[in-house]
């Protein structure tokens, strides 16, 4: 338990850190790029097979196989992701993509909001609190350390999405909602 709270500071360290960087115009390296995809698939450097991480265009393309399947990224050099598809191992033939695009602030804020209306009144069901339990269990916390807690499931890639709130911080964790495993977390 305290190695995922370890693990969580510091990717909220590393994630100012990259957050400063691209304010000043520092751009990251591409052994930080290939970090932040890793990170994002939830995945350690000995899981990655076939890791290819190509300049393109004020960007990285960062692709690597795991047990779980390939994962391809875009992410800019400011080493914010924008763009990243999953692709599950050769038995299933499905694949996700997600664009990723920073909402303007007056928008989250509205969005907040609605959250914390819809986290006071909505109770969830079974499976919407087993996907909230192993969201939170894989950042190393339990229900009661975190506030306006949200949970949706998009039945075009079965996945159940999962947003809470630590320290004014929120997280968003993609939750496969036939196995309960954790694909991302994405802190900010």
């Amino acid at each position: 338990m305290m190695v995922k709270r370890n693990s969580l500071i510091f990717l909220t360290a590393f994630g100012l850190l990259l957050t400063g960087c691209s304010k000043s115009g520092f751009e990251i390296t591409k052994d930080d790029i290939l970090e932040v995809a890793r990170d994002d698939a939830n995945a350690t450097k000995s899981e990655c097979e076939n890791v290819s991480i190509k300049e393109q265009k004020g960007s990285y393309i960062v692709s690597f196989n795991t047990n779980g399947g390939s994962y391809e990224y875009k992410i800019g050099k400011d080493g914010i992701i924008k763009e990243r598809s999953f692709k599950r191992g050769a038995k299933e033939e499905t694949a996700e993509t997600e664009k990723v695009e920073e909402p303007v602030k007056e928008e989250k804020s509205t969005t907040t909001k609605k959250e914390e209306e819809k986290s006071s009144t909505t109770s969830f069901d079974e499976n919407q609190q087993q996907a909230i339990n192993s969201a939170l269990a894989n950042s190393g916390l339990g229900q009661s350390d975190v506030s306006n807690i949200t949970c949706s499931l998009d039945s075009n890639t079965n996945q159940y999405t999962v947003t809470f709130v630590l320290n004014d911080v929120t997280t968003t964790a993609v939750v496969d909602a036939a196995t309960f495993t954790v694909i991302s977390t994405i802190l900010g």
